[in-house]
């Protein structure tokens, strides 16, 4: 194994998680199209907890980006109440509610999942299925009707819990997390910029939750080579992400959904005809 092509592999797959994870794009279908031209020389068990894991760089980025917003304390102030930011804390009491249904369905089912419905099949008929959900409820907005929703601060518990329950279509591979929970949050009310922000916080809890499962399937006894590459996808996941988020939240404040509806059609088509022929 050249450990220097596998670290450029590893920046490869970083690269595309950074991008597809945030965008409703599917950061699944690209990954499996990727795994198909570059593959790791490393252990099926291990690519499989590689994919996962990188995640933890792109939820960083989130952190970093909107640490002022998701940050609960105040400094130097003294007493319970005072060092408490309550809209904050409220913020993040509206996250554990939208995550806990994917939570209740996802973690008894993973293993089920992975074995049958993380395929080709199955990723393109969702990219497909929900690029054509994008373009149609884009078609039927409104565009004189503004959005009454127009921060996260906005959303109540009772619209967190319905977005939450949209995340939980995401378990399906090819679904897309960010483009299932931003297409609830729409119909809901929300902007899409609003839409899309909590859609990130609602990935901190999911993503890091999912990455944990995952290392602890897998053991934490990596080998220098398997912890470097590792390394490498996440940082390479974090620094992408940034750009990716700065650059996905100014495009929906002044664009559609639809380009991403048609991407998905295009791109679930690309994954049929590729397995099809394969």
């Amino acid at each position: 194994m050249n450990l220097f092509v596998e670290m450029l592999k590893a920046v490869l797959f970083g690269v595309v998680e950074g991008i597809t994870e945030w965008l409703p794009i599917s950061s699944t279908g690209h990954m499996i199209l990727l795994d198909e031209f570059v593959q790791l020389q490393m252990s099926d068990a291990f690519k499989t907890m590689f994919n996962v894991v990188i995640q933890l760089g792109a939820i960083l980025a989130v952190v970093v980006l909107y640490f002022p917003k998701l940050w609960p304390f105040r400094r130097g102030e003294k007493g319970l109440m005072s060092w408490l930011r309550m809209d904050t804390v409220n913020l993040w009491i509206k996250v554990v509610v939208a995550i806990l249904p994917s939570a209740i369905v996802g973690i008894p089912f993973d293993d089920w999942m992975d074995a049958h419905l993380h395929n080709a099949p199955v990723v393109a008929a969702m990219l497909v299925i929900y690029g054509v959900a994008f373009i149609l409820i884009e078609r039927g907005q409104n565009p004189r009707r503004r959005a009454h929703i127009q921060s996260v601060e906005l959303i109540d518990m009772r619209m967190a819990l319905m977005i939450g329950l949209f995340q939980v279509l995401s378990l399906v591979p090819g679904t897309s997390r960010s483009g299932a929970t931003i297409l609830g949050g729409v119909l809901m009310g929300c902007s899409r910029a609003a839409a899309s922000e909590f859609s990130f916080f609602l990935a901190i809890p999911t993503m890091a939750g999912a990455s944990l499962i995952k290392v602890l399937k897998f053991g934490l006894s990596f080998t220098g080579a398997e912890l470097l590459i590792l390394l490498v996808g996440c940082v390479t996941a974090f620094v992408v992400s940034i750009v990716a988020i700065k650059t996905f939240i100014g495009y929906v404040k002044k664009h559609s959904f639809t380009a991403f509806g048609w991407y998905r059609i295009a791109l679930g088509a690309l994954v049929a005809v590729y397995f099809l022929l394969k």
